[in-house]
């Protein structure tokens, strides 16, 4: 199997309010391709489905690639998100945010070249 490219997805208990919290945080709306799904495709590939699922809200995870978390840390403070742990190695720095169902987001930024393409 070869694989071209990933879709993220999170279950959400209100589409239209974790869509509008998902579009704060990322910085841009997404398009509603379906009634039950939000998504945000990402300039270097890969993307964010954000779907309604109740029975599954707060169960999920993903990870977001930035290039600098320092960056991303400060606007993440100015919107009011409270940032989790964060770890820093020679290969990667992350910090971890939940959404407002719970689902847990890491943000890293890989120091290491051949971590990210």
């Amino acid at each position: 199997m070869t694989i071209d490219n990933a879709l993220a997805s999170m279950a959400v208990k209100d589409l239209d309010k974790s869509a509008a919290w998902y579009a704060e945080l990322l910085g841009c709306t997404g398009r509603r391709p379906m009634p039950e799904v939000a998504e945000w495709m990402f300039p270097r590939g890969g993307g964010l489905q954000v779907y309604l699922g109740p029975e599954r809200a707060g169960n999920c995870s993903f990870t977001l690639v930035v290039s600098d978390i320092d960056t991303v840390a400060r606007q993440l403070e100015a919107l009011g998100v409270q940032t989790g742990a964060r770890t820093d190695s020679e290969r990667v720095r992350t910090l971890m945010i939940k959404d407002p169902d719970g689902n847990s987001i890491a943000i890293a930024e890989a120091l290491d070249p051949g971590l990210a393409r």
